[in-house]
């Protein structure tokens, strides 16, 4: 019986300093963060009429008999913050700006009965009300009980898959 003679041996690959850092990013380039948009794509963050989105959601609880919700400046902040890291990642998650516990930390909010409904691309607040409604959990957080204050964002990110970039954040108390 006769056995594969072994391959001889490689010399040992050279790599100039120039060439092992370009190895070394071309392998990192896949890793880490999601891609970012450039500098130069704008996002802005679009006024809305508060006021009118939180009747349009009181009068949503109040057909399944919950209380009213009132705008909360803390908490337009909260949800401006995670819309603009929704349109300047260029997708939608509800960690690109960090933990929602840590956010709603930072806007004084406990978690123990706060909730947050991200959507993009719809153009206007009745479409993504309808959207949210028609999503299960979605249309559960806005019918939690407890909740009694919210905070709503739209930023615009043109340069993006979606363009538009929605956050509602609500809490009790």
């Amino acid at each position: 019986m006769r056995f594969p003679r072994p391959a001889p041996p490689r010399p040992p690959l050279r790599l100039g300093a120039g060439a092992l850092g370009l190895a070394v990013l071309l392998a990192l380039a896949g890793c880490g963060a999601p891609t970012l948009l450039a500098p130069d794509q704008p996002t802005s963050l679009v006024i809305l009429d508060e006021q009118a989105a939180a009747a349009a959601i009181s009068r949503y609880r109040a057909q399944h008999g919950l209380g009213p919700v009132v705008i909360d400046s803390s908490l337009i902040r909260a949800a401006s913050y995670q819309a603009a890291s929704n349109a300047k990642a260029g997708r939608l998650s509800h960690e690109i700006g960090g933990t929602f516990d840590s956010r709603m930390a930072q806007a004084g909010f406990g978690r123990s009965y706060a909730a947050e409904n991200l959507s993009a691309g719809s153009a206007t607040f009745d479409e993504v009300l309808a959207r949210w409604k028609a999503s299960t959990e979605h249309n559960r957080n806005m019918l939690i009980p407890q909740l009694r204050r919210i905070g709503i964002a739209r930023v615009d990110a043109p340069g993006t898959r979606y363009k538009r970039y929605w956050a509602l954040v609500m809490a009790g108390g």
